[in-house]
């Protein structure tokens, strides 16, 4: 078997969400919201099914929704990508990142990394036979340092792949950090991989700004979008590719021998999306920045230090103040004798991990949030 799968762990996620079912315990580790998503675009994918073309649609994806993804970034990002040659549409942003590491990595190539890490790039990295070079970030703000740059860019440095909010911490980096991780970029030579996922899911008047808007980044990044996350429709699977012509050709040549392609009747679904009115995304923001505060001020008051969320669907929470210093034991005990289920943010490291930082996720109804908020005070006083 191939080792660099063969010995992976099952994933966190997989872990707590198996514990949340079998406990019946409340779940705010995994991911997703627990609403069906916005009914028009959910609408639109089931008359495409009905009335609409389901055979194999183009390899690049469907010229509509190619269209609709150049439109959209150009309103909401100022960025001009041609949609016949910069845009490719994937089964997924992790299918996006297999691509795209499968095809830009050769054997020997250093890739920088940052921690806390989405656990599938590492697996990615290795199996196209890279070389990881890992840069812990530090909470509670988890910036990029010029020093710690400093230590792992260099000659044979081929790639930098950068999540941007940062998942699990929340973090939104700003164009100051990012000019910072240009400079290195172009001063080496290196492509940047954007894992752009939560672009649209930023609070407090945040403003996105892609890598590839910076100087000198244009022709050097893949930026990685995801439907799933934009419209609250995580099971969907449409990601989005975009880059210069010849990086997407290349990208392009391992996404044909992945999935090929992606359901039709959900393309054209989000074409439709993404050009819905700019409230409708303003919207979206203001109800996920609410239940954010309603799960940080309720936490707050139940004697939890909670750091800072700018952008993604969580929060964190620092729980050596309540003498824990095992977020991974810290979790076991929580879903199994308190009824919630969290993420250990540990779980997003692979050397050195920060082990006193536990994820929740927040983009849950009030009467859930308000249910896990009653459960978790019995935490705090006994800590007490």
């Amino acid at each position: 078997m191939n080792p660099v799968f063969a010995n992976l762990p099952t994933t966190i996620f997989t872990v707590m969400s198996g514990l949340a079912r079998d406990l019946g315990a409340i779940n705010l580790g995994q991911g997703f919201p627990d609403d069906p998503g916005p009914e028009d675009v959910r609408r639109r994918a089931a008359e495409a099914v009905l009335d609409g073309d389901n055979q194999y649609p183009p390899m690049m994806g469907l010229p509509a929704l190619r269209e609709a993804i150049a439109a959209h970034y150009a309103r909401h990002q100022d960025l001009s990508l041609d949609p016949h040659t910069e845009v490719m549409v994937t089964s997924g942003a992790t299918e996006a990142l297999a691509a795209t590491l499968l095809s830009l990595i050769a054997p020997g190539d250093e890739v920088v990394l940052f921690a806390p890490l989405y656990d599938a790039y590492l697996p990615l990295v290795r199996q196209a036979g890279g070389v990881p070079r890992i840069v812990n970030l530090q909470p509670p703000h988890f910036r990029l340092e010029e020093e710690a740059l400093a230590a792992v860019f260099c000659d044979r440095t081929k790639l930098v792949v950068l999540n941007n909010p940062l998942n699990p911490s929340a973090t939104v980096f700003g164009r100051e950090n990012l000019a910072l991780l240009a400079r290195f970029c172009t001063r080496h030579d290196v492509v940047a991989v954007c894992d752009e996922v939560w672009e649209h899911i930023v609070f407090d008047g945040v403003k996105h700004c892609p890598l590839m808007a910076l100087p000198g980044m244009r022709d050097r990044t893949v930026k990685i979008g995801s439907a799933g996350k934009i419209f609250g429709l995580t099971g969907w699977k449409v990601g989005f590719v975009m880059a210069a012509s010849p990086l997407l050709r290349a990208v392009a040549g391992a996404h044909q021998f992945l999935t090929f392609t992606t359901p039709p009747c959900l393309q054209t679904a989000v074409a439709y999306g993404l050009g819905k009115p700019d409230a409708s995304f303003d919207d979206m923001r203001t109800r996920f920045a609410r239940s954010r505060d309603r799960l940080s001020g309720g936490l707050a008051a139940r004697g939890f230090t909670v750091l800072p969320s700018a952008g993604t669907y969580f929060l964190n929470v620092d729980i050596a103040p309540l003498g824990f210093d095992d977020d991974a034991a810290f979790c076991d005990t929580l879903v199994r004798r308190h009824g919630v289920a969290a993420i250990p943010v540990s779980a997003f490291y692979d050397a050195d991990p920060v082990r006193h930082i536990v994820r929740l996720c927040f983009a849950k109804s009030d009467a859930t949030l308000d249910a896990a908020l009653d459960r978790l005070g019995d935490v705090a006083r006994k800590a007490a």
